[in-house]
């Protein structure tokens, strides 16, 4: 069977689960993608652009697996006449109809941002089946989608929310998880206390905020623990990360983005504790990655995160609120050794694409049925 694997944004993750369900699936999959940058013109003008590349291929195609970043009824529009009857699927890793926008983006106080939910609505209809990378997703996007249908002023096309909904599916994101086992190395208390993790984006909707917070009061209360700042930063920085650096002091042991895969992964197995404050992520990947590294994860009750462990360990490790979260920090604080003998790796090496790869397959195969 020969996928045509079709990314707009060959970037990070992104690029990351194309390259590697190729390189896993039993499958023959073709990836063909631009650079990962101007988002907003991959999904106005990448489409095009895939198209006139993949015309001028010979390479035969028995389906086609797009990204919510392509225009995909633009893609099967402009090669109608080699691939009119090829299956297609489009595989949310995100949706621009309830991802928060950036405080310094104009294009919603401009009325300009719907257009990027309208390309999400309209691919989803040209698919043959919608895939969502986890439960959370699929159940958010088709909530909203309605609501947003009657913004405009008439031939809102309701109906079609639930022919949307018919044919969409949970599979969850492939992951390159053993590639951690590398850097395995058994947990030991530092003199100084249980090692907090933070390992996400420095940016607005991972709510850093909340997370230093509860740091800054552990620590005036004299609590013993140290923090691993990690992350990507950007240009504009929220500004809660400089004030985390100067109150916190030598109880930072890394503060910045990791240099190469190698540290971030030692790092990863040396973190004791995972507090995690994200107010939006469809999946959470660092979480995940952390999970598979014996971190202890105390987690929000929302997004996709219950769907990373057992529903009988949900109280132990999901809070409601920030006081929740406080207590359950200092709870650890108090007592370490409450995390001996915990398996969070279990609950999240299933997202590896050696279990993965056989249901991305055995989906794709079905569909030719």
């Amino acid at each position: 069977m020969n996928i045509l694997l079709l990314e707009p944004y060959m970037a990070g993750s992104h690029a990351a689960w194309a390259n590697q369900y190729a390189a896993c699936s039993r499958h023959g999959v073709q990836v063909l993608g631009l650079p990962g940058r101007h988002w907003k013109w991959r999904m106005h003008g990448g489409a095009v652009t895939l198209a006139g590349q993949w015309l001028d291929k010979e390479t035969p195609v028995d389906l086609l697996l797009a990204t919510d970043m392509l225009d995909l009824a633009c893609f099967q529009g402009l090669t109608r006449h080699r691939c009119g009857a090829v299956p297609s699927v489009l595989y949310f890793h995100e949706n621009q109809l309830t991802y928060p926008w950036s405080p310094r983006d104009t294009d919603p106080g401009r009325q300009r941002d719907a257009h990027y939910a309208f390309l999400n609505f309209t691919s989803a209809l040209a698919a043959d089946s919608v895939l969502f990378n986890s439960r959370y997703h699929h159940d958010a996007f088709l909530e909203a989608l309605p609501r947003f249908l009657k913004r405009f002023p008439d031939c809102r096309q309701l109906a079609d929310v639930r022919r949307i909904r018919d044919k969409s599916h949970v599979l969850p994101l492939g992951l390159d998880l053993r590639r951690l086992d590398a850097y395995r190395q058994e947990k030991t208390l530092s003199k100084s206390g249980p090692l907090i993790l933070w390992n996400h984006r420095w940016e607005y909707d991972k709510n850093p905020e909340e997370f230093f917070s509860a740091l800054f009061v552990l620590a005036d209360e004299g609590w013993p623990f140290e923090v691993a700042v990690l992350g990507e930063s950007f240009a504009e920085t929220p500004d809660i990360f400089q004030q985390a650096q100067q109150r916190l002091g030598e109880r930072i042991v890394h503060f910045g983005y990791a240099r190469s895969f190698d540290e971030y992964a030692r790092w990863l197995w040396r973190a004791d504790i995972l507090p995690v404050t994200s107010i939006h992520d469809f999946f959470g990947i660092s979480v995940v990655e952390a999970m598979y590294c014996q971190a202890w994860p105390l987690l929000p009750r929302r997004l996709a995160y219950p769907e990373h462990l057992p529903v009988k360990w949900h109280d132990r490790h999901l809070y409601d609120s920030s006081q929740e979260l406080l207590d359950g920090l200092r709870a650890l604080l108090a007592d370490p050794s409450v995390m001996d003998g915990q398996n969070p790796r279990a609950w999240v090496e299933h997202y590896d694409w050696h279990w993965q790869a056989s249901c991305y397959d055995s989906f794709f195969q079905s569909m030719m049925a």
